[in-house]
């Protein structure tokens, strides 16, 4: 069981972090025009309606969200892999992806296998004008040549860590964790 080993970011900094990725998201794509925001499952979707908010904010304009669901497409859950079948659950991109900028978001950046899933189901559904990454937190030791374009924090660990993203939605606080395993 991982024990906890500190506190990274509280609701205050983690807020912080994405007021300045809308801000960053904005100023690489001139604005918000064309630009789409798709968070993957589970702890992107609220990291994504976030963004989308702060944008809002800054813009005076709402840029699409929409959640992507990976589970097909990654190369770590067959069953072969882990006897299981994998659970699936639905994506929902209410836009369509052809032509528009689209930014995938998603909690942490560890391997760069997620990404690349991402990337796949993203051109399952049409082929954008550009595919861009932001992450809350780079965690390192890619095992892909991925690299996000957006990142909260950098914060290097150990192969024996475990960073925690908490969101609302999801556990009643918004804070950035690491355990030891």
């Amino acid at each position: 069981m991982p024990a906890f080993k500190a506190r990274l970011m509280d609701e205050a900094a983690v807020t912080r972090a994405l007021t300045r990725i809308a801000h960053e998201i904005l100023e690489r794509n001139g604005g918000c025009e064309n630009v789409a925001l798709v968070g993957i499952r589970r702890r992107g979707e609220p990291l994504a309606r976030c963004i989308s908010g702060k944008i809002e904010t800054i813009e005076g304009t709402a840029v699409p969200v929409g959640t992507l669901d990976i589970t097909l497409y990654r190369d770590d859950l067959s069953p072969a892999v882990s006897g299981d079948l994998p659970r699936v659950n639905k994506s929902d991109i209410p836009f369509p992806v052809s032509g528009k900028r689209i930014v995938l978001v998603d909690d942490v950046l560890y391997t760069g296998r997620t990404a690349r899933a991402a990337i796949d189901a993203i051109f399952a559904l049409g082929r954008p004008a550009q595919i861009q990454l932001a992450v809350l937190v780079d965690r390192g030791h890619r095992e892909l040549p991925i690299r996000a374009d957006f990142v909260g924090k950098n914060i290097p660990t150990s192969h024996s860590e475990l960073i925690a993203v908490k969101t609302h939605e999801f556990d009643g606080e918004c804070a950035v964790d690491i355990f030891t395993l």
